[in-house]
């Protein structure tokens, strides 16, 4: 995560969505006391944040404004929703192919070193014993799946919820795929300088589709990601301090995460929620063995 000094960070854990704690919150004490109904409480309901985000041309010049109207979670159960959100797609992201062998499997040891008795030394049966170098692992990782499910709704809620919190370092460009003529990381980091993005912060760039030019132009940049909505994963949201999105991608995200969201799911998130491979695509090195 960069300097806090220089952008307000949107991470997971100083997100000023998280940071409500129901046990800090005076209002909601107050409704537990003794002779309190339970039906004084307010049922949890999903709001939305209705955000303007300015939009800048290529040029780096303000060109207008855009909204932003996205669902988000009541903020006393926020950060639960997006921590579920998060654990599942770092746990689904898990190969599990971790494995050791216990002391039956390990090749050899079948003979005994040595008698029993007479000898002075301790008994062993085994040279592959977990005392010795070369024998089995006690209590070794073996392959296992790590997937766990979640509810549909509750992962889009976790994004959406993220987005939302994210809106206060977002920034909407004009559509600059026909820009680079040919790949050139130099005038792509030229351009983000323009935009107002530090090159050694972290950034996420969110587009519906990614020209070869412009994929080439920004792969050599370590702090950059470039999603699209189908590679569109909690992750990178939470672990970026600048987002960059299109006119088209907000208004992917205000059809498909807004309070009034479609039901139908598309192609790309059907393969996104049940493969899980918008983090594994974001990141190709992310992968854990154990």
């Amino acid at each position: 995560m960069a300097n806090s000094g220089m952008s307000p960070s949107i991470s997971f854990f100083s997100s000023s969505l998280f940071g409500t704690s129901s046990r800090l919150n005076p209002k909601l004490l107050s409704t537990f006391k003794p002779n309190s109904s339970l039906k004084s409480l307010k049922p949890l309901s999903v709001r939305s944040d209705l955000t303007a985000i300015p939009i800048l041309s290529f040029a780096g010049e303000k060109v207008g404004e855009t909204q932003l109207s996205l669902k988000s979670a009541p903020s006393n159960t926020a950060r639960a929703v997006v921590h579920r959100g998060i654990v599942t797609d770092l746990q689904n992201n898990r190969r599990g192919t971790a494995s050791t062998l216990t002391r039956g499997e390990v090749r050899g040891g079948g003979k005994k070193p040595y008698p029993q008795k007479k000898t002075g030394r301790a008994r062993r049966g085994s040279q592959r014993t977990p005392l010795r170098p070369g024998g089995g692992v006690v209590f070794g990782p073996k392959p296992r799946d790590w997937s766990i499910k979640i509810n549909r709704k509750e992962k889009r809620l976790a994004i959406s919820t993220a987005m939302s919190s994210a809106a206060v370092n977002t920034i909407v460009v004009e559509d600059f795929s026909d820009k680079f003529d040919k790949p050139k990381t130099k005038e792509f980091i030229s351009a983000m300088k323009r935009w107002g993005i530090d090159p050694k912060e972290k950034s996420m760039f969110l587009m519906t589709e990614v020209p070869d030019n412009v994929r080439l132009s920004s792969r050599n940049i370590g702090t950059l990601k470039m999603l699209t909505p189908r590679t569109l994963n909690l992750y990178d949201i939470l672990n970026s301090d600048k987002l960059v999105l299109t006119q088209e991608t907000v208004d992917y995200l205000n059809r498909m995460y807004g309070l009034e969201a479609i039901d139908e799911e598309t192609d790309d998130e059907e393969d996104y929620e049940d493969g899980d491979e918008g983090l594994g695509a974001a990141d190709n090195n992310s992968d854990v063995t154990e």
